[in-house]
């Protein structure tokens, strides 16, 4: 990548550490659901990231996609379940394990294909033996024949650039995530899921790494689609790899803006309220503090005991139970049970 992207790329990712977006509470799940999404999207499917999120973590279905669909989601997320397990162990990257990972991305919706060249099964993740064309009317890839060799090259290739790659130049991981994505798209090597699988292949060798994965978002299509065609005319690798920078800096952007937003936003709350309770009850600042921060606390528990907030504050027994009882009384707080046994829910 240039290194106008390669400066901004790691800028970003800096910022997107030092705000802790990563750490967030199931960040990683919603992430790598939306990447599953959007990687489906671009093949035509219509879930959406609420709608697979119920399929994989509930097992609900949704009327309004088809089951294709919706088995398509399923197949990759097994895909990316299986693949971020194995790459961790870091061992070679083989064509055998490429049909295996083809296998399970295709699995409930892959095809049996009879050719002139013999019989092939998509769901089993087998190399085609046809040839295949970019579209109607586009440039055809690769002779299935040449496929086997062109394929094992190109693992033997990928695996001697993870060994002599420096895992702390972000920058040289996003470039060899991004080429073997080219790399094996080019070579086509199935009759059905290639995008999904090169896309797969590429995450998997960014979490190998340890950097955030990229997404391909549906609404990047076009421009993602016209990179791998002008790359390819071009004989210029440069095109696809400042194509995908491009569009990881975007996202990394559209996440950072949108985490500032939703903090400041939470912050103002706090302030808000705490005038709210300086101007309605005419109590000192510092105690409205002190009472937005109980609030605080209590916000993501069920319950909460005049024990806990001595545990957590430091409060004697007794201020802890004037707090409470004065955020009782200002109806921000329902308490349930007797004076022994008293607990707290936020209303």
């Amino acid at each position: 990548m240039t290194q106008e992207n390669k400066d901004r790329l790691l800028r970003l990712l800096q910022q997107h550490k030092v705000l802790g977006i990563s750490d967030q509470i199931d960040f990683d799940k919603f992430y790598l659901y939306s990447i599953i999404t959007h990687s489906t999207a671009i093949e035509g499917s219509t879930v959406t990231e609420v709608e697979a999120q119920l399929l994989f973590d509930e097992g609900i279905t949704s009327s309004k996609r088809t089951m294709l669909e919706q088995q398509m989601n399923l197949d990759l997320k097994v895909a990316y379940d299986y693949g971020r397990e194995w790459i961790r162990r870091h061992e070679p990257i083989t064509v055998d394990w490429l049909v295996l990972l083809a296998s399970k991305v295709m699995a409930r919706t892959g095809s049996e294909y009879h050719s002139i060249g013999g019989d092939f099964s998509a769901a089993k993740g087998e190399l085609r033996k046809l040839n295949v064309t970019a579209g109607t009317g586009g440039k055809s890839y690769m002779d299935y024949q040449k496929v086997p060799a062109r394929l094992a090259a190109f693992c033997e290739e990928l695996n001697q650039r993870r060994k002599a790659i420096d895992p702390t130049d972000v920058a040289a991981v996003y470039d060899l995530s991004f080429w073997a994505h080219f790399e094996l798209v080019t070579i086509h090597p199935w009759a059905d899921g290639n995008g999904r699988t090169c896309r797969l292949l590429m995450n998997l060798l960014q979490w190998e790494f340890d950097v955030l994965p990229t997404k391909v978002l549906k609404e990047d299509k076009a421009e993602y689609i016209q990179a791998l065609i002008d790359t390819r005319e071009s004989e210029d690798l440069n095109v696809f790899l400042d194509c995908m920078a491009r569009h990881h800096c975007q996202h990394l952007q559209a996440d950072i803006d949108q985490f500032i937003k939703s903090t400041s936003e939470k912050i103002v709350d706090k302030q808000d309220l705490k005038h709210k309770m300086v101007d309605k009850w005419s109590i000192k600042p510092s105690l409205a503090e002190k009472m937005v921060d109980i609030l605080d606390f209590v916000a993501d528990k069920d319950q909460i005991t005049t024990e806990a907030i001595v545990s957590h504050f430091g409060f004697t027994p007794t201020t802890a139970k004037r707090y409470l009882r004065q955020l009782t009384e200002f109806g921000y707080l329902e308490p349930h049970g007797g004076n022994k046994n008293r607990t707290y829910t936020k209303k």
